[in-house]
């Protein structure tokens, strides 16, 4: 054999054995990191799912590019509730929430999936649960808080900034090209009209009464006594049971101790 055909030789070795490798550490690294389906291994021993709200509260996870946020999302959390009621083993849920809220849709999409679970339920409001994340907690069977902590917050805001006079001081020049009169409505670069004003107030009133008629359902109060409440404000946790928009003072342990009084053994949680 010649010293050239050796190193031919050398060199597809070399090559089969980099691809050979390369696929071995492949095929191993998704073997090993990759969850298993639905997340099953994690609650096979556990009898309580558990899971949060934390941060903004929208109907799916996003974070900006170079931002750090901490987001729940209603798909997420609505698939955990979904995975609950079809695991045996899993008995109850548990949501904790310090949220400022967020979209509305997503408090919904929540609160609905808690109403439609045919087993124990029970938030715990820890620093905060306002707006669409009150609105979330809605859902469950029980509503714990501190006495400090921030709850209700009904109302939806659709506010943003109007930049058309830096825009103007900065040398830029709007030019609007809409297919449809109100198409650039909320455009922050040119200033609402008075009538696209009124328009939108009109829909926020009625997202506003379908958030209020919502919380009565769920909370079992009366829609005018929700409707007083709607004035966006928060109250304190003791003020808050004093409006039934929770059920009692208490925290994670409480609500850990209900739970075991609902499924009549010891709660083993498992956070998702």
């Amino acid at each position: 054999m010649s010293r050239r055909t050796a190193i031919l030789i050398m060199i597809l070795i070399g090559i089969v054995a980099f691809f050979g490798g390369a696929s071995f550490f492949e095929s191993d690294y998704f073997e090993v990191d990759l969850p298993s389906s639905s997340q099953t291994a994690n609650i096979d021993n556990c009898n309580v799912m558990a899971f949060t709200i934390n941060g903004e509260l929208s109907t799916y996870m996003y974070i900006p590019e170079g931002e750090q946020y901490s987001i729940s999302s209603s798909e997420e959390i609505v698939d955990r509730i979904l995975l609950a009621e079809d695991t045996e083993n899993i008995k109850a849920v548990m949501l904790s929430v310090d949220s400022g809220g967020g979209d509305v849709v997503a408090g919904e999409e929540i609160a609905n999936a808690l109403k439609r679970l045919s087993k124990p339920s029970v938030a715990v409001i820890r620093a905060m649960g306002a707006s669409s994340a009150y609105w979330a907690s809605t859902g469950a069977d029980k509503i714990y808080a501190s006495k400090i902590s921030d709850v209700g917050s009904i109302g939806i805001t659709l506010s943003y900034l109007d930049q058309t006079s830096k825009d103007i001081k900065d040398g830029y020049k709007y030019i609007e090209l809409t297919s449809a009169k109100h198409k650039g409505l909320g455009d922050p670069s040119r200033p609402i009209t008075a009538e696209e004003k009124a328009i939108t107030i009109a829909d926020l009133k009625k997202n506003h009464d379908v958030f209020v008629e919502e919380v009565a359902k769920n909370r079992n109060l009366e829609v005018a006594d929700v409707a007083k409440l709607a004035n966006g404000l928060s109250f304190t946790g003791v003020d808050a049971l004093q409006y039934g928009l929770i059920d009692e003072i208490g925290d994670m342990i409480t609500a850990t101790k209900y739970i075991e009084d609902q499924i009549g053994e010891k709660a083993e949680i498992c956070w998702q």
